[in-house]
């Protein structure tokens, strides 16, 4: 019910987390893991499987051709790093990443764009979302979060 509640509330407000979140530098109450000059990656409140995280400029922006070079570069440069500290604190067996741009492609907040990195796992799908509408994760995610951020900030 948290889940369904917090999507439905994230909904109905017409604020942009990704301009909101690193504005107040409370990196660790909204799960910012790591801060660039142009991008910025956190933790998914509502995750998929643990660690799913995300990358946004801070650049309010919907429109992934609006990116300048050093935009898209830096966006990539911290998903690697991303990638990095999740194979090891979770030892994922593969990632999806992914953009969902508009409304019809699923975006939450179409309005400004973010690199969705989600760890999978060989069988990480199961009866719990279809069956029981809700995602079974092994550790909460302030401990992922502790996890995360430790590994990102030990890469310099």
């Amino acid at each position: 019910m948290q889940y369904l509640e917090g999507i439905e509330k994230l909904r109905e407000e017409e604020s942009c987390i990704f301009c909101e979140k690193p504005g107040r530098k409370e990196d660790e109450k909204d799960l910012i893991l790591a801060r660039g000059k142009r991008c910025f990656a956190m933790m998914n409140l509502y995750p998929y499987n643990p660690g799913h995280a995300m990358i946004a400029p801070y650049r309010h922006t919907g429109e992934l051709e609006s990116l300048d070079g050093e935009e898209w570069e830096e966006l990539h440069l911290l998903a690697s790093r991303l990638i990095k500290a999740l194979k090891e604190c979770v030892n994922p067996e593969g990632f999806n990443l992914g953009l969902n741009l508009g409304k019809a492609a699923g975006a939450g907040f179409d309005a400004h764009l973010h690199l969705h990195v989600v760890p999978r796992w060989v069988g990480d799908t199961n009866f719990m979302p279809v069956l029981g509408q809700t995602k079974v994760l092994p550790e909460s995610l302030a401990q992922t979060y502790a996890k995360l951020k430790s590994a990102l900030e030990g890469m310099g």
